[in-house]
Order: C-alpha cells, then sequence, then structure tokens
C-alpha cells in the first residue's frame, strides 16, 4: 500500500508511487534526460499557457474549452485528445465509428419513413435489443431498485456525522468480503473516484482524499479544496468507480478537477506532484481483491443440514434458496410452498455438510423424499477439533455451565451439559427453561465462544440469569450446585483464547437480528469482554441486545448492505416493539 521511498535520480523513471506511467503531467520529471518544462513546450506550442496541461498516453490536452482540447466520440463515447478525432467536425474517434454512426445513422431515418415520421439530420443510434427484452430488463431493474429503496434511504454518512462516532474498522470481519486483505487503508490515502463537480456530460475523474473512515465508506475530500468541506462526500470504497491513483492513466481516462477549484492553480501538474509524492494509494489489484471477495461457493439447490428453528435439538434438510453476500436463505425440503425458510451465514456454527448429524449422534428429521441429488450437496466450513480428547478430561453429562440462551441473546442462563456427542460437541439445556423431551436442547461445540465456566459473569459484572422459578436470590453458585448434586464443567475445558479484534465500545455496525435472522440492522458494540460483544440494536431498548463473539459471521462493517445489494433496517422509533420473541430462533 505505502509507496517505496526512493531516490530523486529514481523518480526520473517512476514517481513515488509506481502509478504514473503514462501519466506524465504528474511526474515530478519526464523520462528524457532534458527538463520536462522544456519537452512539454516543445510538444504543445500552441496550448494557452492560462490552461492547465493533461498529458495522456503520451498526447497533450487542455481541459475542454469548446474549441481545443478534448472531445467525446458521439458513436462510442470515447474521450480523446480533438485533433486526433476524425471528420472535419472531430465528432468521431476512429473511421470505424464514423462509419457505423453513418450507417445506423441510415436505418433510423429509413425506419422513420416507415412510420410516418420525418427524417432527422441526426438521427439516433438504433439499440439492438428487442423492445421485450428491453422491457423486461426496464421491470427487473425497477424491482431490484424497490428492494433496495430503504437501505438507500438510509445515509449512513450522515448518521455516523450527526452522532459523532466511528464504524468498526473492515479487518475486524474476517468473513466478510476483504476482511482479511483489507490492509493498511485509512485516513490520508488517495484514491481516484468519479468526479461530481464538473459540467461535462462524460465521466470524468479526480484524486480524492480519505478524511473518514467507517466499514466500507469512507467521507472523501477532493484534492485542492485544502480545508474545505462543502463538497466532501461519502462513498463505498469497494464499488466498481473507486480505483487506486494511476488508474486513469492506464485506462486512457479524464483526470479533470473540479470546476469549482479550476481556477485555484495554473499549474495543476506541480500541485499533484506535490500533494502525491510519498502518499499511500490503494494496491493495485484493489478492484479485482473486492470481485474475488464477493464469489462465494454456495450455490442455488445445494443441499444442507441445518438447525430446525421449531426444535433447536435436530437439524433437518435444506435447499440453498438465495446467496447474498455469502449469507444463504435455506428452504426446508419439506416446505411445499417454499416459505418455510432460514437465514443463516454459511460460516454458521448451525449450518453443516449432509451426513454431519449422523456422524456425530446429533438428532436429525429425516426426510420424506430419499431421491436427492447428490452433486447438490456442498461441505460446509467444519469446527476445528484438533484439540479435543474427549477420552480424557472432558464435559460429561450433568456438568454445570453458564451459557448464552439461543432463544434470549440478551441473558446468559445457568445451564447444564444434557448430552456429550462426537467430535467435541455438546447438548445444553438452559436450566428452569427446558422442554421434558429436550427439544429446546441446543447444540454448542466444546470450544464454542457461547458458554463460559461457572463463576464467569460474577467476575466479569454481567448479571447471571438463575433458573426459572428459583426463588433463593441472589443466586448463589456454590449453594446451587450443592443442593443439585452437581459439578462445575473444569475451566480448562473452555475456549480462553481472546483474539486482537479491533471493535471498541461505541463502534457502529451491521448486525443481525438473530431472534429474525432474515433482518440486517444499524447496530453498536456497547459492551466489550474477552471476545465477547454486547450488540445494541439502535433505536430499540436495551432488552432486545444481543451477545455475540467477536468472530460472529453475524456482523458485518458499516456499508455491507449497500455492498452485496442486502436490504438494511434503518434505527427503529422507540415507541416500536421490534421483534416478536415467541417461535423464533436465536442463530
Amino acid at each position: 500500500m505505502k509507496a517505496e521511498r526512493t531516490p530523486r535520480s529514481e523518480r526520473k523513471r517512476r514517481d513515488s508511487f509506481g502509478m504514473f506511467d503514462g501519466y506524465d503531467s504528474c511526474s515530478e520529471e519526464s523520462t528524457s534526460s532534458s527538463s520536462s518544462e522544456d519537452s512539454e513546450d516543445e510538444v504543445v506550442p500552441s496550448i494557452p499557457a492560462s490552461l492547465p496541461i493533461i498529458k495522456n498516453n503520451g498526447q497533450v490536452y487542455t481541459y475542454p474549452d469548446g474549441k481545443a482540447g478534448m472531445a467525446t466520440c458521439e458513436m462510442c463515447g470515447m474521450v480523446g485528445v480533438r485533433d486526433a478525432f476524425y471528420s472535419k467536425t472531430k465528432r468521431f474517434c476512429s473511421v470505424s465509428c464514423s462509419r457505423s454512426y453513418s450507417s445506423n445513422s441510415k436505418k433510423a431515418s429509413i425506419l422513420a419513413r416507415l412510420q410516418g415520421k420525418p427524417p432527422t439530420k441526426k438521427a439516433k443510434v438504433l439499440q439492438k435489443q428487442p423492445l421485450m427484452a428491453k422491457l423486461a430488463a426496464y421491470a427487473q431493474y425497477q424491482a431490484s431498485q424497490q428492494n433496495q429503496a430503504k437501505s438507500k434511504s438510509f445515509d449512513w454518512g450522515r448518521y455516523i456525522c450527526s452522532n459523532n462516532t466511528v464504524g468498526a474498522p473492515v479487518s475486524c470481519f474476517k468473513h466478510a468480503p476483504m476482511g482479511t486483505c483489507w490492509g493498511d487503508i485509512e485516513e490520508g490515502v488517495r484514491i481516484e473516484v468519479l468526479n461530481s463537480d464538473t459540467n461535462l456530460s462524460t465521466k470524468v475523474y479526480w484524486i480524492a482524499e480519505i478524511i473518514k473512515l467507517a466499514g466500507f465508506k469512507a467521507l472523501l475530500r477532493y484534492e485542492g479544496f485544502d480545508n474545505d468541506t462543502s463538497k466532501d462526500f461519502w462513498c463505498n470504497l469497494c464499488i466498481p468507480e473507486v480505483h487506486p491513483v494511476g488508474w486513469c492513466a492506464s485506462s486512457g481516462k479524464p483526470l479533470v478537477p473540479p470546476k469549482s477549484i479550476q481556477h485555484k492553480y495554473s499549474n495543476w501538474k506541480a500541485f499533484l506532484v506535490k500533494r502525491l509524492t510519498g502518499a499511500k494509494t490503494l494496491p493495485p489489484d484493489f478492484n479485482a481483491k473486492v470481485h474475488e471477495n464477493m464469489q462465494f461457493p454456495f450455490k442455488k439447490l445445494m443441499r444442507v443440514e441445518v438447525v430446525d428453528k421449531n426444535y433447536l435439538c435436530r437439524t433437518r434438510v435444506a435447499l440453498v434458496e438465495q446467496v447474498i453476500g455469502g449469507r444463504l436463505r435455506l428452504v426446508y425440503e419439506e416446505s411445499q410452498d417454499g416459505s418455510d425458510d432460514f437465514w443463516c451465514h454459511m460460516y454458521s456454527p448451525l449450518i453443516h455438510n449432509i451426513g454431519w448429524s449422523r456422524s456425530i449422534g446429533h438428532r436429525f428429521k429425516r426426510s420424506g423424499n430419499q431421491a436427492h441429488p447428490p452433486t447438490h450437496t456442498v461441505t460446509c466450513k467444519a469446527v476445528s477439533v484438533k484439540d479435543v480428547d474427549q477420552s480424557g478430561d472432558w464435559f460429561r453429562d450433568g456438568m454445570k455451565l453458564e451459557a448464552i440462551d439461543p432463544l434470549n441473546l440478551s441473558a446468559i442462563c445457568v445451564a447444564t451439559v444434557r448430552k456429550v456427542l462426537a467430535d467435541g460437541y455438546l447438548m445444553i439445556g438452559i436450566d428452569g427453561s427446558e422442554a421434558v423431551d429436550g427439544s429446546d436442547w441446543f447444540c454448542y461445540h466444546g470450544t464454542s465462544p457461547s458458554i463460559f465456566p461457572v463463576g464467569f459473569c460474577e467476575i466479569n459484572n454481567i448479571e447471571l440469569t438463575p433458573p426459572r422459578g428459583y426463588t433463593k436470590l441472589p443466586f448463589k453458585w456454590f449453594d446451587y450446585l450443592r443442593e443439585m448434586g452437581s459439578i462445575a464443567a473444569p475451566v480448562k475445558l473452555f475456549n480462553k483464547e481472546v483474539p486482537n479484534h479491533g471493535f471498541r465500545q461505541g463502534m457502529k455496525l451491521e448486525a443481525v437480528d438473530l431472534m429474525e435472522p432474515r433482518l440486517v440492522c444499524v447496530a453498536t458494540v456497547t459492551r466489550i469482554v474477552h471476545r465477547l460483544l454486547r450488540i445494541h440494536f439502535d433505536g430499540w431498548e436495551d432488552e432486545y441486545d444481543q451477545w455475540v463473539d467477536c468472530e460472529s459471521p453475524d456482523l458485518y462493517p458499516v456499508g455491507w448492505c449497500q455492498l452485496t445489494g442486502y436490504q438494511l433496517q434503518p434505527p427503529a422509533a422507540q415507541s416500536k416493539n421490534p421483534f416478536q420473541l415467541n417461535n423464533h430462533l436465536a442463530v
């Protein structure tokens, strides 16, 4: 990311970014041994000194003034040097475009005559797509726009600035796109983005500096505005219109300063050299990395085993119906109309490959339909069990511990190991709330960060939820264990690893409402206990908060919904009840 420092002599051949090949106007010196200023004067002696110069791929042009400089091809839209264009009027970039335009214009004129319309001097170019295809595409576009209307109506940038808060860094979310390759993207990094402060009809770009970061989103300021914030804007850094500095030069795209400050400097070349030398920009493969990170192994109709949302103690077969940003909409196999579905991330501990339940001894609801194409199965991410030795000290049936209640994620409760399965998996029951048939037992792995040793809540000043109906309050573990004739699970069996996750109290993020897992909401980290995070949904009461692990795949950076096209639930009014707690499963 950061430019390597090179001797001044080396910068004669390449700038400090290694990014201005072909964009000589921003090189400190030309490739020639003679003065760069002398070379430019020899190439374009006719260009007025009052107009800033841009050199692109060895060609020089000024900013458009209606008479000299750039021109736009009326056929393909390419921007180039006006003097190099074809025809007396300089309307086309090549002979091919000129002929294509002429041919299509004649066709359009004939069509107009057949329709009884007078031919125009400048007939529009015919579109190749049939009318029905265009109508279908437009209808699909309208539908997608409506589906994302709520997400777009919420302005993360304004929300962060008005509340003076920060977004959790992308590097906190290893499961999210770019989570492991975000690198050193930080305040001060320069990028090339679309220039919205222009009167030009074609797309032009300019360099902007990252002023503030919040997840995928960045507050940007165009170079040349200095401390003027009037044109600052928020942008998702992973959209296709964001590029490392130097992209315009290599792609032949125009780099034009905003109109508001175009008069500010007479020599933009010298200005950019001064501002950009030694600065940071995005890696050259940033866009390719984003595209690569947006590819997911799960495809429609793949079959998996997933927890039964109505009976937590068992799994069922489900088919992948939809994949959005790594999140899966799973439809249970026996659902007749496809409405019996369940959302979870592809790295969720609730999803497994076909045959997992049988291999560890977990309860499983068999499907009535036994004919399943084997090609539609998929191998899911497995929990590492290399350190689990169940032949020695390990969890045993009846041991007591503390666990996050899967049906009330704001509570950590007194719990019991009800059954030890293979490969380190445990069936856990919440004391005082268990069904007689054990249908609400929940499967946690022994290394799960959602189970804790006895005394964890007391040591970390967290309210422990005692068994329902237990009257001897305040609750004391020593007394309870003696009364129940039970023992506490040994502390050494629990996962005590705390990664350097990077979360801080008050950080904003996008989080799944695990009581209604199809929803992703605006949320805040309100407390951090080792690797445990307390997630608050903005606009809702604290009773709807959720305890989740710092590495939970149900947490996402600010801007994740916009990037993936998933609908974001904005902060809600305090008076509304956000969740229906009955008959919902916590993921």
